[in-house]
């Protein structure tokens, strides 16, 4: 039997019907003394799903179990039932459907797990594209195992988005991609007025995705500071000793000029 401290969940074979996909899945709850388990569901398209959640056979014995299932902080009821097993169908045919779902079982302890039904998500790049003035950057976004019906670029100015249109502006961007599962975005001389987050979003039947990514353009002068930081240290340095010898050099002549004074004194 499985591990009752390791989260088991079963997918069933999916079956068109009606022109409308099927999938089940299910969580297998290790029982009260196991911890809460979660589950992410992607959906790009209109599906039927049902959503069980199951006793292992270790606990298989307990009885008189209050069932709550719960769509976000809504009840719903239950409508297939077995000894040890609970689900709920959904016909997740726009966004309105998706969000999370979740089932407690009650007894002297209590158990619960949730499904979050979810678009695909965006795969774009955590860390910052870093690129000079003058120079070219091109940002990339994937959406893996799932091809979305469109994808569109966007600059974000504060809480407003300004959508790219390489057609317009063919000398300033380039979008490759628009119809696969990657997209790229192509930014042609850069300047600073380029800095900030750019968000590419995709279109699935069942809504839209959005990943995120930030462009920095440096100055040219960025690169020649260290350059020119140890210059002016150099520079210091130098006149430093140059007035050091110079200053050395004017007390040594007073210093002869005064013991020639002295012994013309003494003459």
């Amino acid at each position: 039997g499985p591990d009752p401290t390791t989260e088991e969940f079963k997918q069933a074979t999916k079956e068109n019907v009606s022109n409308v996909t099927f999938v089940k899945y299910e969580i297998v709850l290790p029982g009260p003394s196991g911890n809460f388990v979660e589950k992410n569901i992607t959906l790009d398209s209109a599906t039927r799903v049902e959503l069980s959640c199951k006793l292992d056979a270790k606990n298989s014995h307990l009885k008189s179990l209050q069932v709550t299932w719960r769509r976000g902080n809504e009840t719903i009821g239950h409508v297939n039932e077995t000894e040890n097993s609970w689900s709920v169908h959904l016909q997740v045919l726009d966004n309105s459907k998706l969000g999370s779902y979740s089932c407690t079982l009650k007894g002297k302890e209590e158990m619960s797990a949730k499904f979050n039904l979810q678009v695909p998500k965006i795969e774009g790049k955590e860390k910052p594209i870093v690129s000079y003035e003058g120079d070219t950057a091109v940002m990339i976004c994937k959406s893996s195992g799932y091809t979305p019906i469109a994808w569109t670029w966007y600059m974000a100015n504060g809480s407003e988005q300004i959508a790219i249109n390489d057609s317009l502006l063919a000398d300033k961007y380039v979008i490759n991609g628009g119809t696969g599962n990657v997209t790229h975005l192509k930014i042609l001389n850069l300047t600073n007025k380029d800095n900030g987050v750019y968000q590419c979003e995709a279109a699935f039947e069942l809504g839209k995705s959005i990943g995120k990514l930030k462009l920095k353009v440096l100055s040219l002068m960025v690169p020649l500071k260290p350059f020119l930081a140890i210059v002016a240290e150099v520079v210091v340095l130098v006149t430093v000793v140059f007035v050091y010898e110079m200053y050395s050099k004017k007390k040594e002549k007073c210093a002869t000029d005064e013991k020639e004074f002295d012994q013309v004194e003494q003459l």
